[in-house]
C-alpha cells in the first residue's frame, strides 16, 4: 500500500508543480517567441539533470534514520504549507489558484517587455521567463522524487509517477496552447498537502528513533488523520471568516478580484507597469524565497515546533518505541495554531 501512496503522492505533486510551470512557458512562447521560450525549457531541464545527478547519491548514501529524520522535516515543513495554504483558500481567506489569470498576467508583462537577444538565443527575455519557471518548479518535482525514491528504495517508481505527470500535463498544454485552468488543481494542493505531512510525519518520528503500531499500514491511520484535522480546519474557518464578515462594512474596498476590478482606472501602459513590476520584483525575490520556503516554510513557529518535536520524540523514545505520537499531536496543535493566528482580525 505505501507503494500506491507513494505513486499518487508524487504524481498529484508533479501534476501541480508541472501546470504552473506549463502555464509560464506557455505564455513566454505565446506574447514572444516560442523557439527562445523551448530553449529555456531545456536549459532549464539541463540544469535539473545536472542537479539530480549531482544531489542524488549523495541523499543515498546518508544513513537511512538520517535520511528519515531530514526528510520527514522537510516534508513536514513543505506538506504543512500545502495545507495552510489550500485551508485558506477553502475557507475564504485566500482566493483560488487561478491559471488563467497568471497566464493573462504573464502575457501582459511578456508583451510589454523589452527585446532583445543574448548568447545566440534571439529573444531573451523568453528564455529567461521558461527558464525560470521550469527551474524552479523542476526543484521541487525533483526534490519530491529523490526524498521519496530514495526512502522506500523505489526510486523508479517516484520517476516513473514524475514522468506520468510531466508529460501528461506537457502534452495536453501544448495541445490545446493555452493554460489548464480546468486542472482541479487546488483540489490536488490540498490532497497533496495532506500526503505530503502524512509522509513527512511518519518517516521523521521512524528517523527520530520510535516504531509506528502497524508498521506501515500506520500510515493509512496518518492520512485520516490529517484529513479529518484539514477538513475540521476548514469547517471552522469558513465559520470564523462568517463571522468576521459580518462586522466588516459594506463601504470596505473588496481585497479580492479580478485585475480589471482591482486597477479599473489604469490605462494598458499603467496596467502594464504595474504588472511588469510586480513580475520583476517577484523575479529578483524568487530563487532566495525558494529556499527559505523549502527550508524553513511561511510560518518559522511552525518549523522550530516541529524540530522540537521531533527532539522530544527522541528524548522520550523507549526501547519499544512509545512516543510515536509526539509529533502528530504537535501537528494537530501548530496548524491550528498558525491559522488562527494569521487569520484574526487586528
Amino acid at each position: 500500500m505505501s507503494g500506491l501512496a507513494l505513486f499518487i503522492a508524487v504524481f498529484l505533486a508533479c501534476v501541480v508543480e508541472a501546470v504552473e510551470a506549463t502555464t509560464i512557458v506557455l505564455a513566454a512562447g505565446t506574447a514572444r517567441d516560442w523557439r527562445s521560450a523551448l530553449s529555456g525549457t531545456g536549459s532549464g531541464l539541463g540544469v535539473l539533470a545536472v542537479v539530480i545527478g549531482a544531489v542524488g547519491p549523495a541523499i543515498s548514501k546518508l544513513p537511512i534514520d538520517a535520511l528519515r529524520l531530514f526528510v520527514g522535516g522537510l516534508l513536514l515543513v513543505f506538506g504543512l504549507q500545502w495545507v495552510r495554504k489550500a485551508i485558506l483558500r477553502s475557507s475564504g481567506y485566500k482566493a483560488l489558484h487561478d491559471e488563467e489569470a497568471i497566464f493573462n498576467e504573464e502575457l501582459i508583462v511578456a508583451r510589454g517587455a523589452k527585446g532583445g537577444s543574448r548568447l545566440g538565443v534571439s529573444d531573451w527575455y523568453a528564455f529567461t521567463l521558461a527558464f525560470k519557471g521550469v527551474l524552479l518548479e523542476g526543484l521541487e518535482v525533483a526534490f519530491i522524487v529523490l526524498t521519496f525514491g530514495t526512502i522506500q528504495h523505489q526510486v523508479g517508481l517516484a520517476s516513473l509517477a514524475a514522468l506520468a505527470a510531466i508529460l501528461l500535463v506537457a502534452m495536453a498544454g501544448f495541445t490545446l496552447r493555452k493554460p489548464l485552468a480546468r486542472v482541479p488543481e487546488n483540489t490536488m494542493k490540498f490532497i497533496v498537502g495532506i500526503m505530503l505531512t502524512s509522509f513527512g510525519i511518519f518517516w521523521g518520528a521512524e528517523g527520530a528513533g520510535t516504531k509506528w503500531p502497524g508498521s506501515d499500514l500506520s500510515l493509512l491511520a496518518i492520512i485520516t488523520f490529517m484529513t479529518l484535522l484539514s477538513l475540521g480546519l476548514v469547517g471552522t474557518l469558513h465559520t470564523r471568516r462568517q463571522r468576521q464578515l459580518v462586522l466588516v462594512s459594506p463601504q470596505a474596498p473588496a481585497l479580492s478580484g479580478s485585475l480589471e476590478e482591482i486597477i479599473p482606472e489604469l490605462s494598458e501602459e499603467d496596467e502594464f507597469e504595474v504588472l511588469q513590476s510586480r513580475t520583476f520584483a517577484k523575479s529578483a525575490r524568487a530563487f532566495g524565497e525558494f529556499w527559505f520556503d523549502f527550508l524553513i516554510g511561511d510560518d518559522w513557529r511552525g518549523t522550530i515546533g516541529i524540530v522540537m518535536a521531533f527532539i522530544l520524540t527522541s528524548s522520550l523514545n523507549m526501547p519499544s518505541g512509545t512516543s510515536w505520537w509526539i509529533v502528530p499531536v504537535a501537528v494537530a496543535v501548530l496548524l491550528p495554531y498558525s491559522l488562527l493566528r494569521v487569520t484574526r482580525v487586528r
